[in-house]
């Protein structure tokens, strides 16, 4: 690959999840899938040396906030991006970070979200969810076929449940570790995630999320004994469920009964 400057010498971190995206045609692929971004606030989270970032700034973005950990790209993103000034580059753990609040509305998230904390980074934007207009996010393949996963197969898990329950779940593109500095070990996938226009109370998140994490815990458990602590048959036969299915059997509307329950 060409020296293109700093960005091209920034060495990934293996610590940090990172893996880069240099290529501008794939970076415009990506975005593309954000849909039309005319006039919306876009996060991006780990812009890495700005593959990503570059291509964001070409649409019609009204802002942009990039939230990044790794010093090294936060001064690349500032020398090489500063002229910009639809750019704004944070220097932080964006889990630490309330993300909804950095930007106005109409909002997006747009990011190929670092390897190691992709899980909970999602986890805390599907609890914005409401704050979200689109969500366009990159994981390893395993994860984004969780996302999308339907019961009854083995790649359906609380995120399954979670993602599908407040958003529409698409899985757009995938990546062969060749598209990446350095290439990671596996295939990657592009998810877009559309909040839906009705979204839970709080209390019944916060239901839902203690319930997929008891029923997911332990996938060989009979519900009866994976969903004891939170009332094991009785709750199931309150609910007219039997008690010796497995958590991967329910469907989303099942589990948003069970969940009602226990609010």
């Amino acid at each position: 690959m060409p020296d293109d400057g700093p960005a091209f010498r920034l060495q990934a971190r293996k610590s940090l999840g990172q893996h880069f995206l240099f290529d501008p045609g794939i970076c415009r692929r990506i975005v593309a899938q954000a849909g039309d971004l005319t006039s919306r606030n876009v996060v991006e989270i780990g812009p890495g040396p700005g593959g990503l970032t570059k291509a964001l700034l070409e649409t019609g973005l009204e802002t942009l906030v990039a939230v990044e950990l790794d010093g090294r790209a936060v001064a690349v993103l500032n020398g090489s991006l500063a002229a910009d000034n639809r750019l704004t580059v944070v220097h932080a753990n964006a889990l630490n970070l309330d993300l909804a609040h950095l930007i106005g509305t109409p909002r997006h998230v747009v990011a190929n979200l670092p390897y190691n904390v992709g899980t909970p980074l999602l986890l805390g934007l599907l609890r914005q969810a409401a704050g979200w207009e689109q969500m366009t996010l990159m994981f390893q393949q395993e994860v984004a076929a969780r996302l999308v996963a339907k019961p009854d197969t083995e790649a359906y898990g609380r995120l399954s449940v979670l993602a599908q329950w407040l958003c529409v779940v698409e899985l757009r593109m995938r990546l062969a570790p060749g598209a990446f500095v350095p290439p990671p070990k596996v295939w990657s996938a592009v998810v877009v995630l559309r909040p839906k226009a009705s979204q839970p109370a709080a209390v019944l998140l916060r239901s839902m999320e203690v319930l997929t994490a008891a029923a997911f815990g332990q996938r060989r458990k009979m519900l009866r004994s994976s969903l004891k602590p939170l009332g094991g048959t009785a709750l199931l036969e309150q609910a007219n469920i039997d008690p010796q299915r497995r958590g991967e059997t329910l469907d989303v509307a099942t589990f948003e009964r069970l969940a009602r329950l226990l609010v």
